[in-house]
């Protein structure tokens, strides 16, 4: 007797009328009817309701549909062809889809709300992310990271480049006190240092005078900053922790 309208809704998590709509349209007739006229679907009723189910998963409308099952030209092979081919595309769309959507995770978390493209333009071989992890743990409960996280989140490619084009030029500008033999404790090299604690407290957080200072320790003691600096100019991570520690001083942080 075949399966009834409502057991093939269930099986196959559509609406009876649903069904019946196909009915109508001619593209889905069920192949018998009850002795009281009821719709009755057999087995081959139900492959060609997956097929449908199939296409209109992918987008096609119910025409289309209806004219790739019933081509004549087409036999169950070239259906499951164009299947495969159709769902491998669809796979690599969902692929692509999946990779913008972990960048904007990224971005969204580092509130560097930049296409990968706009992120090499600005940051060029630098890797903001790189060091993330580290940075969450070190200081991911401390209120200077929520507060650089909110005051960066809305920044587009525009004020990144601005940042860091305020950045290249301060320390295009140290480089240059450093080689003209500026002590540390010199007026320049303090109002720099200043300069330097002014940028990150507007940018990314409130940067007090000890917090400062701390900073200027961290970069003789962690290589990885050292090494940062000291490609500027030589000695240029020793030098601006001592000019740090000496504005701290004249302002009594």
């Amino acid at each position: 007797m075949g399966y009834s309208v409502g057991q093939v809704a269930g099986f196959a998590g559509v609406t009876v009328r649903t069904l019946h709509h196909y009915d109508e349209i001619g593209l889905l007739a069920p192949s018998g009817r009850s002795h009281a006229g009821h719709r009755r679907y057999d087995e081959a009723d139900l492959d060609r309701l997956q097929q449908i189910m199939f296409y209109r998963e992918l987008g096609f409308p119910l025409d289309q549909v209806a004219a790739l099952l019933d081509d004549p030209d087409t036999d169950p092979r070239e259906h499951l062809r164009r299947q495969h081919a159709l769902l491998s595309a669809r796979i690599a769309e969902l692929r692509k889809m999946a990779e913008a959507v972990e960048h904007a995770m990224e971005a969204r978390k580092l509130g560097i709300n930049l296409t990968p493209e706009e992120r090499f333009e600005v940051f060029g071989e630098h890797d903001p992310e790189q060091y993330q992890e580290e940075v969450e743990q070190r200081w991911g409960d401390t209120e200077a990271y929520r507060q650089s996280q909110q005051r960066t989140a809305g920044h587009t490619k525009a004020d990144w480049q601005r940042i860091k084009g305020e950045m290249d030029d301060w320390n295009a500008r140290y480089a240059a006190l450093l080689a003209a033999g500026e002590p540390p404790t010199g007026e320049r090299a303090m109002d720099l240092a200043e300069e330097h604690r002014r940028h990150l407290h507007d940018t990314f957080y409130d940067c007090a005078y000890t917090m400062h200072r701390c900073l200027g320790e961290m970069y003789v003691a962690d290589q990885r900053f050292t090494a940062h600096y000291d490609a500027l100019h030589p000695g240029f991570a020793e030098h601006l922790a001592a000019a740090i520690g000496a504005n701290a001083d004249r302002h009594g942080g």
